[in-house]
């Protein structure tokens, strides 16, 4: 840890233009399947700032690239949302090993686990009130006018379902240990009954739900994290994650939040979109099909040594089995 100390502390000295700068208190924080992220203090011109360094691990439970979650970052920043200021990009290997990007600490913060029965407590109404409300103004901004418009993912209102279906068949196709016959029925069940057209196309930010933002001791939401999935497509696939029964841990509200009825309305109000039945259906099936592939992914990085982190084991046995209950659940239906 103290190379990386040092390599980081030069880096940033040449980087901020701050000769006197010292890192200090670099520590790892637990959890993270697409980066390895750490926190420090960086002390400089009378400064002390905690920052965090999100690095590309030898091997990742999703492919994704670094530099689509620092523009997200700067966008919806830019644009006021609670998100992490962004310090810096850094594509070349040399100075860190491996690419990283470094981005504000929101301190005093803490996320909501999917595993506690209550994780927001007396502030869970006041907390699903802000999180579906961001997540309605990120369906709402245009992706050009945030500076977004070249991101990834199918443009036409028509196809952007199929190329959904494609993105995550090609990881279940590639990455399979066993027979997933669930899984292989959610492809079939969604590509046979495709969704209306989408509505718009947006930013998606692609793993929106509880766990991944940060609030504080009065139950305001500080920063919305992990947007490294983020993408072009329908923004009922954002709100579809979102309300999928992992994310509320046994919880009857949506996440741990809120009643179902009065998240999808505070949704319709902040996007000016509608949360069509038969449309969210087709994406409630398609979320729990995601993430099926992303933890059939998780199994195979951990079954062969690419990536022992205890999450990919975790993700590989109980959530896969999760989603592969919800799928036969809905498809049954």
């Amino acid at each position: 840890m103290s190379d990386l100390s040092e390599r980081l502390q030069t880096y940033l000295r040449k980087r901020l233009g701050a000769p006197d700068l010292e890192v200090a208190n670099l520590a790892r924080i637990p959890g993270g399947a697409s980066r390895e992220t750490y926190r420090f203090r960086a002390r400089y011109a009378g400064r002390d700032r905690g920052l965090i360094l999100r690095r590309d691990p030898p091997a990742s439970l999703i492919e994704t690239e670094r530099t689509t979650e620092y523009r997200a970052y700067e966008a919806f920043h830019g644009l006021g949302l609670p998100v992490p200021e962004p310090i810096a990009l850094e594509l070349d290997a040399a100075p860190l090993e491996r690419p990283f990007f470094i981005m504000e600490e929101v301190e005093d913060c803490q996320a909501g686990s999917i595993l506690s029965p209550d994780p927001f407590g007396a502030h869970a109404a006041k907390i699903g009130q802000q999180f579906f409300t961001v997540m309605g103004k990120i369906a709402a901004a245009d992706p050009r006018d945030v500076g977004l418009g070249d991101f990834e993912g199918e443009t036409d209102i028509h196809d952007v379902a199929m190329h959904e279906i494609a993105r995550w068949e090609k990881v279940v196709n590639e990455d399979e240990i066993e027979p997933q016959p669930i899984v292989r029925a959610a492809i079939r069940w969604l590509k046979k009954n495709p969704p209306p057209p989408a509505q718009k196309i947006s930013v998606v930010h692609g793993d929106y739900r509880a766990g991944n933002f940060l609030f504080d001791g009065n139950g305001d939401i500080r920063a919305i994290l992990d947007w490294e999935m983020s993408h072009l497509g329908d923004p009922l696939e954002d709100l579809g994650w979102a309300i999928d029964p992992l994310w509320s841990g046994g919880n009857p509200l949506v996440g741990g939040m809120l009643p179902r009825d009065e998240a999808l309305a505070i949704w319709e109000k902040a996007s000016g979109l509608k949360a069509d039945p038969k449309a969210l259906h087709w994406w409630e099936i398609f979320a729990s099909f995601k993430g099926a592939a992303i933890w059939i992914s998780a199994a195979r990085e951990y079954a062969e040594g690419r990536n022992t982190d205890p999450i990919n084991a975790f993700s590989g046995w109980y959530t896969l089995a999760f989603h592969n209950h919800i799928l036969a659940q809905k498809l049954g239906a």
